[in-house]
């Protein structure tokens, strides 16, 4: 399906971003720094540059930013190099070259005493496995940064209790991780992530250890937390559909490599190639793609007198209106008729076609 007339380009940040990546590139081996300065070097596939140089280029290049209040997926599978990209965001791993931008500082020019402090201060990381304190309580257990940042007793466990409410784990302050639940220990990590009011949250796979209902349930609570909270998050993940469930916009990594970022229907109305088309072959489109996409220029046979959507509604909520019409629905935004959606076109998109 071609994109849409009035979308001429993937969505782009408009506001200034909270993290700006730039040039990013991470490479294991002897001598790293050699293959982004090589471009001879640089553009070898990863096979080709083991061979050439026993080194592996786990981040190529990377160019990207997050908006203020985004919620930016970085999604791959195994060995793309997307946990990789998410750990030189904060510098758990340390970049071989380019810039990480955070609110207009070069992270990477930070100095260890820095480091910490945005570490401490600014942004919160929530991983796969929980890294609770065991000998500790729940509230405990969330409190525990502003335990480091040296806040007096009371005021963090107001806070901790504040957030335990948030992600509804009220009553069970006093219970240790052993006595939860894989989903409810991932909101202690959670809460603890949010207690310290960072700027962004950095999330690697929470939830891929996690049963599937479980799973679907912290998806969901991360969505309403994100709506309560409007916290910008960066979320690391192997699977498409959590991808398109979270995503604001979605990057996808192949090799080390960023083969396309955009937004979800960006990715499933206009692949940029074979690869992505593949990725997203089995998505659902009535439930991604929206009339902007559908829809056709009006002709002169066109009744024009019939229902009027939105471009931004979903196909699948419009399937309703369309099929009960017996005119052409117009998609309309601003008074403006940017072109119109009928039977055919609905239903080509629900079947999938």
């Amino acid at each position: 399906m071609a994109a849409p007339t009035e979308l001429t380009a993937p969505t782009s940040v408009q506001a200034d971003p909270v993290i700006a990546v730039r040039g990013l590139w991470k490479v294991f081996g002897a001598r790293p720094e050699r293959v982004p300065a090589d471009p001879s070097l640089a553009a070898l596939s990863r096979r080709d540059l083991m061979a050439a140089t026993g080194c592996v280029a786990a981040v190529c290049g990377i160019d990207f930013a997050v908006a203020p209040g985004e919620v930016f997926v970085v999604m791959g599978l195994s060995g793309s190099g997307k946990s990789t990209l998410g750990r030189c965001l904060t510098r758990l791993v340390e970049p071989t070259a380019g810039e990480v931008v955070f609110e207009g500082e070069d992270i990477l020019a930070a100095d260890r005493r820095r480091l910490r402090t945005l570490r401490r201060d600014k942004f919160s990381m929530v991983f796969q496995h929980f890294g609770l304190l065991p000998h500790r309580r729940v509230i405990d257990n969330v409190a525990y940064g502003l335990e480091v940042r040296g806040a007096r007793r009371a005021a963090r466990w107001a806070r901790a209790q504040e957030v335990i409410d948030l992600v509804g784990l009220g009553g069970n302050e006093r219970s240790y991780p052993d006595q939860l639940s894989g989903g409810m220990q991932q909101r202690v990590g959670l809460a603890r992530a949010l207690a310290g009011d960072p700027d962004v949250l950095f999330f690697d796979e929470p939830f891929s250890a996690l049963d599937p209902l479980i799973r679907r349930d912290m998806q969901n609570e991360v969505v309403r937390l994100h709506h309560e909270v409007g916290k910008t998050m960066v979320f690391i993940t192997h699977d498409l559909s959590e991808a398109l469930k979270l995503g604001d916009r979605i990057l996808i990594m192949r090799d080390g490599k960023a083969v396309q970022c955009g937004t979800g229907e960006e990715l499933v109305g206009a692949p940029a190639d074979d690869y992505v088309a593949d990725f997203v072959h089995d998505v659902p489109r009535a439930d991604v793609l929206t009339l902007k996409w559908v829809m056709r220029p009006p002709t002169a046979n066109d009744v024009l007198d019939g229902p009027e959507l939105a471009p931004d509604v979903v196909v699948r909520a419009a399937v309703r209106t369309v099929l009960e019409s017996d005119r052409p629905v117009k998609v309309v935004r601003d008074g403006e008729l940017l072109g119109v959606v009928d039977h055919e076109e609905i239903l080509a998109t629900v079947a999938g076609e």
